[in-house]
């Protein structure tokens, strides 16, 4: 690149065997992370592919910057101050994909990159550096070539490099980890006689997690509106097998989610059904 690149994006995709398939877009400016710009997109075309959709990611993160730009010509009212691009001239505020990033990294190795090329290419986009980051040997991948850059273990990009990758993939997890808490949550609730969709959605934002709700006594689960003796007593039991008591429920989570995860925190981001 002839500059250093000012902003920074990087895709990761996390599932479980080609289920709950979600990908996570974090933003670095200035090297430091922009936690407000994350997004997370839940994965609709090519569940189970991570390179399709690693395409299908950069396609809808950059065709809804094209359409943000398609919709503010001029960049302000007729008759009013000229507004700087990615404005939006009705509320003042920066549009969510206004501004491109000079330099996108994707998660994997020279199929991953080709696809984003690809992506951005079919969109007229040229002015964005693609690179990707192969976990095994931290290789460094450019579109078209056949062979990888290797950067020094103590080189300072290969670290800004890897701080990208690692927040991605751990900002992926989370929301991976999310949706796979309430798709279990809601299955196990299925059959439980009344408990329809808008009362399963009320239980899932009161307990947050399908561990909470399994803890949940009876005088818990009353507390939620709309959920009555009865019911808490059929999602109890609906609830009971496997997991039986306290403990078999702590080594479990500590089993789903691993030691090296058990600090995450989910510091925001919004899922972009574009």
């Amino acid at each position: 690149m002839d500059n250093a690149p000012l902003r920074i994006e990087c895709i990761d995709i996390s599932h479980v065997q080609g289920t709950n398939v979600v990908a996570s877009l974090v933003v670095f400016e200035d090297g430091l992370s922009k936690r407000s710009d994350y997004r997370r997109f839940a994965i609709k075309e090519s569940p189970g592919d991570d390179v399709a959709s690693i395409a299908e990611v950069v396609r809808r993160r950059f065709a809804r910057q094209l359409k943000d730009q398609q919709d503010e010509p001029g960049h302000g009212p007729v008759d009013g101050p000229t507004l700087p691009p990615g404005i939006d001239p009705e509320t003042g505020r920066v549009r969510r994909f206004a501004y491109p990033p000079q330099l996108l990294v994707v998660d994997g190795g020279q199929p991953q990159v080709n696809a984003a090329s690809a992506a951005l290419t079919e969109l007229g986009i040229v002015d964005v550096t693609v690179v990707g980051l192969a976990k095994r040997l931290e290789e460094v991948w450019l579109p078209g070539d056949d062979e990888p850059v290797i950067l020094p273990r103590t080189s300072e990009a290969l670290y800004l490099l890897q701080r990208l990758r690692d927040e991605a993939h751990r900002f992926a997890i989370t929301y991976h980890r999310e949706k796979r808490s309430k798709a279990m949550t809601v299955s196990a609730l299925d059959n439980v006689p009344g408990l329809g969709a808008t009362r399963r959605t009320a239980l899932l934002r009161h307990f947050g997690s399908v561990a909470k709700l399994r803890d949940a006594g009876p005088d818990d689960l009353t507390a939620v509106p709309g959920i009555g003796a009865g019911t808490a007593a059929s999602i109890i039991a609906a609830l009971a097998g496997g997991k039986g008591t306290p403990g078999v429920r702590a080594i479990t989570e500590r089993r789903e989610n691993g030691p090296a995860m058990a600090g995450a925190v989910d510091t925001g981001g919004r899922e972009e059904s574009l």
